[in-house]
Parts: C-alpha cells; sequence; structure tokens
C-alpha cells in the first residue's frame, strides 16, 4: 500500500492560520500571489502521499468569507492561443473554468485583469465576451524598464497607468491560468494604488515548490526543477535569508534575482521593506506538514523518473527541448537515481520483448506487477487495464471478464461505421463494455468495483498511448510513463 508521509488536516489547519497572520500583520488588507494549481495540484499529490489535489482551495475555504479571487491572464497568450498542456485548453478558456469553479465552491470572483494589454484583437474580444457575462475587466499595460527602471515603474506612467482593482475584502487571491501571466506586477500595482488612496495593504507569496524549509538537494526540491525543466527555473539557497537570519533555506532563482528589485519597489512605495529575503515574503507550510521524509522521498523520485519519460515523449513528438531532458537526466544523478528504480519500466520492456508487440505493466498497492500485452481485440493498456482488476478482485486469470461476443461489435462499430482503423479497444471503451458486462455477471461486476484500488498505482507503457488513454489512465489516478516511440511509423499521430 501507498504509505502517507503528509499529514494534510495539520496543513489546512496551519495554512489557513498562516495567512491569518499574515493579513494581521499588514494591517487587514493582504494581495496573496497563488502560484501553482489550486483546484487540481496533482504535482503535489504525487510527490507529498497523503495531499489531497484539492487542498489549496479547501485551505482557501476555510478564508471564504475573507477572501476574494482576481484572475490574471496576459493578453499575449489570448492572441498566441496559449495551451494549458495538462487540460488541453487556451488560456481564455481555463480563466472561465476557473471562475465556474472558484463560484462552484462559493468564492467571490472579484475580476479578471488583462496584463500586458496592447490592444491586441483576440483580448479586446475576450474582454467583451467577459463583460457580456457580467464579469468585470480590468486593464493593466506594458512598462518600459520593466523591472529595472524604478523611477518609470513606481509612478503615473507605470504602475499608476494600470487600472486600480476595486477589491472588497481583506485577503485578495491573485491567480492566473499558468506561468508569466504577471501575477507579481498586478500585485505591486495594487499596493501602489493602495498607497496612493491611503489603505495599507500588504504582500505575500504563496508557492509551494521548492519547500523552503526541505534541504536544497532533497528529492522533493529536485522534483520541481525536474517540473520545471523547460522553465529553466533552478532551486538555490536563499543568500538573503542566509545573510539576514543565519539561516539556510532554499527558494529558486528568478525570485532571488528580482529580490533586491523588489525590496526598491517597496522601499519606493511604502519608503521602507517589509522582507528581508524571498523566503519571507512566502507562506508556504508545507514543508512542516511532512510526517515519513523516507515515504515523501520515493514518491519524489518516482516523480523525477516520470518527468523524465515525460520531457522525451515531448521531445519525441516535436513539442520539447533535448535541454530539458538533459537537464532532469542531470537532475536524476543529482537523486542517485536510475530508470531501474521504477520496477514497471523493466517488466513492461519484458514483456515486449517475449510478445513481440507493444506491452504494458502496472504495479499495483501490494507491490506485485501484472502486465498486459497486444491482441487482436485489445490494446496493451486495456488488457493491462483488465488483468490488474482480475488480480486485485481474485478473479482466476483464464476467466474472461468479457466475451468476444461482447467485443467485436464494437469492433465492427469502430471499424466499419466509425472510420477508425485501429479495431482494438481503447482503455475507455473497455471499462465502458465492461460496466454494461457487470449489469449482467457478478464477475465483472467485482472487477468494476477494485476500479479505486488502481489510484496512486505506477504504469509504464513501451509506446506512446492515445490521447484517450492517457486521459483514462489520468482519471484513474494511474501514474504513467512511456517509451518515446510510436506504436507505427506513420507520420501523422492522434
Amino acid at each position: 500500500m501507498l504509505r502517507h508521509g503528509f499529514d494534510n488536516d495539520k496543513y489546512l489547519e496551519l495554512q489557513s492560520r498562516e495567512i491569518k497572520n499574515r493579513i494581521d500583520h499588514f494591517g487587514g488588507k493582504l494581495y496573496l500571489e497563488f502560484g501553482g494549481k489550486l483546484f487540481d495540484d496533482y504535482h503535489a499529490s504525487r510527490v507529498l502521499p497523503g495531499f489531497q489535489p484539492d487542498s489549496k482551495i479547501r485551505m482557501l475555504k476555510q478564508l471564504n468569507d475573507q477572501a476574494e479571487i482576481v484572475i490574471v491572464i496576459n493578453a499575449s497568450d489570448i492572441e498566441k492561443n496559449k495551451v494549458r498542456g495538462d487540460l488541453g485548453i487556451t488560456y481564455d478558456l481555463d480563466v472561465l473554468r476557473l471562475i465556474d469553479a472558484f463560484r462552484g465552491y462559493g468564492f467571490l470572483v472579484g475580476s479578471v485583469v488583462l496584463t500586458r494589454f496592447q490592444d491586441q484583437p483576440a483580448a479586446l474580444a475576450f474582454e467583451k465576451r467577459l463583460e457580456t457575462l457580467g464579469i468585470r475587466v480590468f486593464r493593466h499595460y506594458p512598462i518600459p524598464g520593466y523591472p529595472s527602471d524604478l523611477s518609470t515603474i513606481v509612478s503615473d506612467e507605470g504602475f499608476g497607468k494600470n487600472d486600480y482593482i476595486e477589491t472588497s475584502r481583506p485577503l485578495v487571491v491573485i491567480t492566473a491560468p499558468g506561468p508569466g501571466s504577471g501575477k507579481m506586477a498586478t500585485c505591486l500595482s495594487q499596493l501602489y494604488h493602495e498607497n496612493k488612496r491611503g489603505v495599507k495593504a500588504g504582500y505575500a507569496k504563496f508557492e509551494t515548490f521548492p519547500i523552503w524549509n526541505l534541504p536544497l538537494k532533497h528529492p522533493v526540491n529536485i522534483a520541481y526543477e525536474a517540473a520545471t525543466a523547460d522553465l529553466d527555473d533552478v532551486n538555490m539557497i536563499d543568500p538573503f535569508h542566509l545573510d539576514a537570519y543565519g539561516v539556510t533555506t532554499v527558494n529558486y532563482n528568478r525570485d532571488v534575482e528580482i529580490f533586491p528589485v523588489l525590496q526598491a519597489m517597496f522601499e519606493s512605495i511604502y519608503g521602507s521593506s517589509p522582507y528581508k529575503s524571498p523566503t519571507d515574503m512566502g507562506v508556504n507550510m508545507a514543508g512542516k506538514c511532512i510526517i515519513d521524509d523516507e515515504a515523501v522521498k520515493a514518491a519524489a523520485r518516482e516523480e523525477i523518473i516520470r518527468r523524465y519519460y515525460d520531457a522525451m515523449c515531448e521531445e519525441r513528438k516535436g513539442l520539447g527541448s533535448p535541454q530539458a531532458t538533459e537537464k532532469i537526466k542531470l537532475l536524476m544523478r543529482q537523486a542517485g537515481i536510475t530508470v531501474e528504480y521504477r520496477p514497471v519500466i523493466a517488466a513492461a520492456l519484458a514483456k515486449e520483448e517475449a510478445t513481440h508487440a507493444p506491452a504494458m505493466a502496472i504495479e499495483l498497492g501490494s507491490g506485485e506487477i501484472v502486465t498486459g500485452k497486444t491482441s487482436p481485440l485489445l490494446g496493451a493498456a486495456s488488457a493491462m487495464l483488465l488483468n490488474a482488476l482480475k488480480v486485485l478482485g481474485g478473479i482466476p486469470d483464464d476467466k474472461l471478464l468479457m466475451s468476444p461476443e461482447v467485443i467485436e461489435p464494437i469492433m465492427d462499430l469502430k471499424v466499419n461505421h466509425l472510420g477508425n482503423h485501429n479495431p482494438r479497444m481503447h482503455t475507455d471503451e473497455a471499462l465502458i463494455a465492461l460496466s454494461i458486462c457487470a449489469v449482467t455477471d457478478p464477475v465483472a461486476e467485482i472487477a468494476m468495483q477494485q476500479l479505486e484500488r488502481l489510484r496512486d498505482c505506477e504504469a509504464h507503457s513501451t509506446v506512446m498511448l492515445s490521447q484517450v488513454d492517457i486521459n483514462t489512465f489520468r482519471k484513474l489516478g494511474i501514474h504513467l510513463t512511456c517509451e518515446p516511440k510510436h506504436q507505427t511509423k506513420k507520420l501523422f499521430h492522434r
């Protein structure tokens, strides 16, 4: 069984208390830059087993009556139709998704800010769409010389030119669909405007990784570097914190590099800086909630290898860079691991060699490894999934969960009526067929009851899977890696 290494209940309590303390420290108004994913932080749940993907939003829920949400989006990202990789939707659509999600939790979504606004046609169209939906929109503009020309930035021609965002709650959470949206600049612009209006307000940063009170080379922090390999983020000792307090903490290069400028901005706005280091700006309590360091280290090592395979697959598709792959390879060396650390890889490759066709392997919670091979009726992913359900349900290996009489009409529908070239069932099709069989077959029903036990299992495919199968594994909570090769030699792959 997966060992939990993180106390989620303690995290909810400590994190909400820390944010309340920071609000009080600044006299009742705090702009909180919220990094990472709010609703579905699966990276955190993978490297901190026990952390729930919705922990951040549940924590904020405890501050619901004090908080309002401001969503920031870079107007240039709208113009470029930038896509959020994990969801496959553009950033502007993700803003609408975020608004719906926040409102679903009962939060006040105060407004949307279009940063780096320069009358981009797509941004203007999105602004009109938001206003039609009854959502307030504010514009922030590029500032010449940002972030170094302080005399311009902290003036009426810099922050002063931006729209003042009207807020009504003590805690203003500034979030965005992705990195580079302008969250920090939005917070600082608001501090400038609030100060001109005689309103006391402060700024803090909520970024889960790197975890400031773990060692620099702790696997959890290395896993963060692996996750951001394409952004060139580098973890480093916070030299400002070490100099001010004589205490070693970890931050990442962008915050360390920008900190002298931030200090100068604070001094220009307030006359003095409330912070002596980048670490001071953060409110992250995750490191104080680790209860089993070895379990957390093991989970993070798995994540580093997963990121390595993800990078290789992205490079194979022409979407990633060799530099990102090489960087993660170096991070694996720092963590003292190789791909052999992940046993499903060797098991899948051995099955492929034995069958001369694509294969898959999954490691169950007990540590047992189950494989699946390609057959005329099922792809390797579907076969592995069904075999795993058999093992978990104590169903004999020779017992068919679905008879060919059930599978063959589906294959006929796919090929002869829907125009598919591949007759084999994808994982979602196999699960739908299994659920239909479960209505009349008690054994199939037993198999269906095991699906929840697949969550947090590790799996590996000897070929890159279709997006349909990838999505199914994601929904089931299975942690997937794939060899960086296609199943066929075709140039076009769905």
